[in-house]
């Protein structure tokens, strides 16, 4: 097994480092106002963070992070085609950087995403068999987890393992090794770290069929006897769907399996999408027009209000089911890293998050705020 380590640190710090516990690290005081001080006791607030932000060089973003998120997730370093693009052979710089920043800000910590079927590793594409197929999950598995055990809080073991009604996705896995891999890989994510939390990550988690696909899922997979924690509903929403009655249905079915509730990778888009599309599918992308991108210098202040306002329904009703959510991700720091800028359409001006591309918080930002502002 090849493991690359890139950069200045001695080998054997790196490796020390693999075993040594989370520790808590003194920190300077909370901004009282800060999103993660106003929702501190009902749920985490989160981001995804890229490269720039895992290597500290996008000073204006880290500092946003450092003061308003107690949650980090990442983009896209620690899925399969980066951290393991060849068999046995292992890339650790930027998750090992990842790690300690999280470490650095006293933030709970999530690894994304264990098994999925985009992004993957081309090697493990491949793979047809289905003993080679758990050979390779066990592999790939048991290496990260292990190696960040007691470092890492939570795991996305399984992203987007579902079609739209609900049925399974005939990913790789499927195709190799049937609905075992399920179960399967959950109790190999709960050995290699027997404490860590392990979460199912989907889009499209409120639509009835696919819910009660999940349902169905969580099920077969505590029936088998392996452990899985929560479930991560990706928040890829519109101003207008879905409807605050589908989110709050979907909270309760999945609070009733006994796992906790999260809202995973929460934007909003405020632009058109093609064909009504809605959804999170990578693979889907569509050609531009000047329809498709109305606002590419600035967002009109009437949207700006509808935006606020739709992220102050949807906070509301979190605040009410605070005791079932857990954690809710934004999927980005500013507007100007959301992946919605070219998905599923490339260059174009999306708005999706609370700050704006100058890192300026937006109406959205104060509309969920001010909902459980500190006093004082």
């Amino acid at each position: 097994m090849k493991i690359y380590f890139i950069g200045l640190l001695p080998i054997l710090l790196l490796l020390s480092s693999c075993v040594e516990p989370k520790t808590e690290v003194a920190t300077a005081p909370v901004p009282k106002n800060s999103l993660k001080a106003a929702y501190k006791g009902s749920f985490h607030i989160g981001a995804a963070i890229n490269d720039g932000q895992i290597n500290q060089t996008d000073k204006q973003a880290v500092e946003i992070l450092e003061k308003e998120f107690n949650s980090i997730t990442p983009e896209n370093i620690m899925k399969s085609m980066y951290l393991q693009p060849a068999k046995d052979s292992f890339y650790f710089e930027m998750a090992d950087k990842f790690v300690a920043l999280g470490e650095k800000n006293n933030q709970f910590i999530v690894g994304h995403a264990l098994v999925w079927h985009s992004q993957l590793a081309a090697w493990i594409g491949e793979i047809t068999e289905a003993t080679a197929m758990e050979s390779a999950l066990t592999g790939h598995i048991n290496t990260i987890v292990g190696r960040y055990k007691g470092r890492i809080d939570a795991w996305d073991v399984v992203n987007e393992a579902l079609n739209e009604d609900g049925s399974l996705r005939e990913s790789v896995f499927l195709k190799a090794m049937g609905d075992s891999y399920l179960p399967k890989v959950f109790a190999l994510a709960a050995a290699a770290d027997p404490e860590v939390e392990l979460y199912y990550n989907d889009y499209n988690m409120c639509r009835p069929l696919k819910r009660q696909g999940a349902v169905e899922l969580v099920k077969k997979i505590k029936a088998s006897g392996a452990r899985i924690d929560g479930v991560g509903c990706q928040a890829h929403w519109s101003l207008t769907n879905p409807t605050l009655e589908e989110i709050e249905n979907s909270i309760l079915a999945y609070d009733s399996l006994g796992v906790k509730v999260m809202f995973t990778e929460m934007d909003i888009t405020v632009i058109p999408n093609p064909w009504d599309l809605d959804g999170a599918n990578v693979d889907q992308n569509f050609e531009g027009s000047p329809y498709m991108n109305p606002y590419p210098e600035s967002l009109p202040d009437s949207v700006q209000t509808q935006l606020a306002q739709r992220y102050e329904d949807i906070f509301k009703l979190f605040l009410k089911h605070e005791d079932k959510i857990s954690r809710v991700t934004f999927w980005g720091v500013n507007d100007g890293q959301s992946w919605l800028n070219n998905w599923p359409i490339k260059n174009r001006t999306q708005y999706p998050l609370l700050f704006d591309r100058q890192f300026q918080p937006k109406k959205a930002y104060h509309s969920v705020l001010n909902l459980k502002k500190v006093k004082g």
